[in-house]
């Protein structure tokens, strides 16, 4: 008797809950009146148009972001100097990334010679040492240092003529 006080008036109370006691009758109207309604068409799938492929042509021009040579020491330098890249000497791995995007990681002494770590963009790490060659613009690495290297480039002026311009990487701290 007890448990069917209990019982019967929670079952009382979950079949009114249940009930909506008509609060969602406009709700009803409008699915029903949806529901009569004719169906529309379905408009097409608009047409693809074919990808066409960009080719970027400026990557063998200087970066916007590196300093611009001045003009007047490109003047100076041009009739003073006789530089001219080895065009007949095979080129080296590491030349086939701009020298921006390298990054120094380490050194590594095997034999007593310094080798720079170098790390690509792809994340690949190669080791280099003096006289090795980096960079596009037919950079020669002049001197390794424990936590830098220095290479000499050897780049156009946009006429005739070939300017060596000395850049350096300093070992990176892991960014």
């Amino acid at each position: 008797m007890r448990l069917l006080r209990v019982f019967l008036p929670a079952v009382l109370l979950a079949l009114t809950a249940c009930s909506d006691g008509g609060r969602y009758a406009d709700i009803d109207a409008f699915v029903a009146e949806k529901r009569a309604a004719p169906s529309g068409a379905i408009a097409p799938i608009p047409a693809m148009q074919a990808y066409r492929a960009f080719t970027y042509t400026a990557s063998g021009l200087r970066s916007p972001f590196s300093k611009p040579v001045d003009v007047k020491e490109i003047a100076r330098l041009e009739a003073s100097s006789s530089v001219k890249p080895d065009t007949d000497r095979e080129r080296e791995f590491l030349e086939s990334y701009s020298i921006d995007s390298l990054r120094m990681v380490g050194t590594v002494e095997l034999n007593k010679v310094l080798w720079a770590l170098l790390k690509t963009p792809d994340g690949g790490v190669h080791r280099v040492r003096q006289n090795n060659y980096v960079g596009r613009n037919h950079g020669k690495i002049v001197q390794v240092g424990g936590n830098y290297i220095s290479v000499v480039e050897i780049v156009s002026t946009g006429g005739d003529g070939w300017v060596e311009r000395p850049r350096s990487l300093e070992l990176s701290d892991g960014k």
